[in-house]
């Protein structure tokens, strides 16, 4: 030991060998490795039928793509890491308790179980369940999401999730315009853009209609589409859309909010047929616009017309309990012309966060985290429209944790609040460019994460804004 810190037998270093504080680290073999060579990307390129990679970011516009990382060349991977780190740390990173933006994604409080569970790597590694022997945790997983998401909806059967809300949406579009035969959809309420802009890639693809207002609901309306909150925020006369919608023989499909459900109506208690939604808030993080599912349930009449897959319970011949795939309306497994989508696959590692968040709440605590949420938007709400210069965008409408105020100096106010740390309220002017009223309209939103001191701050950096 004696020798090996002294420098090697005799005890005398190599004055070579010393390690000066500012050298680079070597590099090891794969620290220049790229995975294909030159003449295997431009073999690649003749396949495509192009001179270069540029070629293929046709799609992205030039403002956003970066040449190369502003990092010095020749740095070992250790280097290269920490050099990242830093670049990373100058990204503004707000609070959760500070961010009052919301527009379809929240910020809400995951408890620890959530990540426990699905981080196990059984779970984080699994895909589609083919084998049904050799996938029943996988199995029983997704069928405890769709018992909970049928619970939770007050309706007969629930699939095993989708991507999002907006495909969700779409894709009970699809169902309805199938099960009727009719060729027309109508929008009742402010749908969120977004998720308007996807049914309308739906319906132009498949061949149906998409109309706007109660006036357009006729015999040849497949199904009535109403958003509950809307995009606003604000709370829609379902049981009245659900009526119009039955009158007309067409179906009522409702876009919920699931953690509304704490305190609203499910949809099966004022008759919807289909609910739809999206289930970022059930357990996931914003993590910059997804992974999100969507959900879909019906009635049980409906269960063939769903999309993607359903997990049923069965029992072997010696009666224990197991799980199968009951029906699989997707083109992997039936004839293609025949699949009611194209969707193949569900977001089964999303779906087990959903259904952990859900059994970890209760009845009681989902009711909790929309009853705090309720009160302090509310609470902020009336705070906002006392100050000079703000007032509800609707006034008189009720909403659950998301309003819309209309202010002056919209795009100031809310530079003073990301001054200040805070992320602000999201101007709907982007998505309406033709409705001047809606110019200086902005959505603030509340969870049970934007504390009593965080509502303060808000405040009191918009008073003197």
């Amino acid at each position: 030991m004696r020798d090996a810190a002294a420098g090697g037998p005799g005890g005398s270093a190599a004055p070579e060998a010393a390690v000066r504080p500012d050298a680079s680290l070597p590099d090891g073999p794969s620290a220049a490795y790229l995975v294909h060579s030159p003449e295997d990307r431009e073999a690649m390129l003749r396949a495509l039928g192009v001179d270069s990679v540029e070629e293929l970011l046709v799609d992205l516009p030039t403002a956003v793509r970066l040449e190369r990382l502003d990092l010095p060349p020749g740095l070992s991977e250790l280097e290269t890491a920490a050099s990242l780190r830093r670049l990373a740390a100058r990204n503004l990173v707000y609070e959760d308790r500070l961010c009052f933006r919301g527009g379809g994604v929240y910020r809400r409080f995951i408890p620890a179980a959530v990540q426990a569970v699905i981080s196990r790597p059984e779970f984080a590694t699994a895909y589609t369940p083919y084998q049904a022997e050799a996938s029943q945790g996988t199995l029983q997983a997704i069928f405890e999401f769709q018992t909970l998401i049928a619970e939770l909806t007050a309706l007969d059967v629930a699939n095993a999730s989708l991507y999002d809300g907006a495909t969700a949406l779409a894709e009970a579009a699809m169902m309805a315009v199938v099960h009727t035969g009719r060729s027309e959809v109508v929008v009742v309420g402010h749908l969120h853009p977004e998720y308007e802009e996807v049914l309308r890639c739906y319906a132009a693809g498949r061949g149906f209609v998409v109309g706007s207002g109660p006036e357009r609901i006729s015999e040849r309306t497949a199904a009535v589409l109403v958003q509950q909150p809307n995009f606003f925020g604000l709370l829609e006369d379902v049981e009245e859309v659900t009526e119009l919608a039955h009158r007309r023989g067409a179906l009522a499909v409702a876009c919920v909010d699931p953690i509304s459900l704490g305190l609203l109506a499910p949809p099966g208690e004022y008759g919807a047929d289909i609910a739809v939604g999206e289930g970022q808030q059930l357990g996931l993080p914003p993590s910059f616009g997804g992974p999100h599912l969507g959900f879909v349930a019906c009635r049980r009449e409906l269960v063939r017309r769903l999309p993607g897959r359903l997990v049923g319970q069965t029992s072997d011949p010696r009666g224990r309990r197991g799980f199968v795939l009951t029906l699989t309306a997707r083109e992997q497994h039936i004839r293609r012309e025949r699949a009611t989508s194209n969707i193949c696959t569900n977001h089964s590692l999303c779906a087990l966060a959903a259904s952990v968040y859900l059994t970890y709440l209760g009845p009681e605590g989902l009711r909790r985290v929309a009853e705090v949420s309720f009160q302090r938007a509310h609470a902020l709400a009336e705070r906002l429209c006392a100050l000079p210069g703000i007032e509800a965008a609707f006034p008189g409408r009720p909403f659950f944790n998301e309003f819309p105020v209309r202010m002056f100096h919209v795009e100031q106010r809310l530079r003073r609040l990301d001054e200040a740390g805070i992320l602000g309220g999201l101007p709907v002017a982007r998505w309406y460019p033709r409705r001047p009223e809606l110019r200086d309209v902005v959505l603030f939103c509340c969870t049970e994460v934007n504390d009593p001191a965080a509502l303060d701050l808000l405040v009191e950096v918009m008073s003197r804004a």
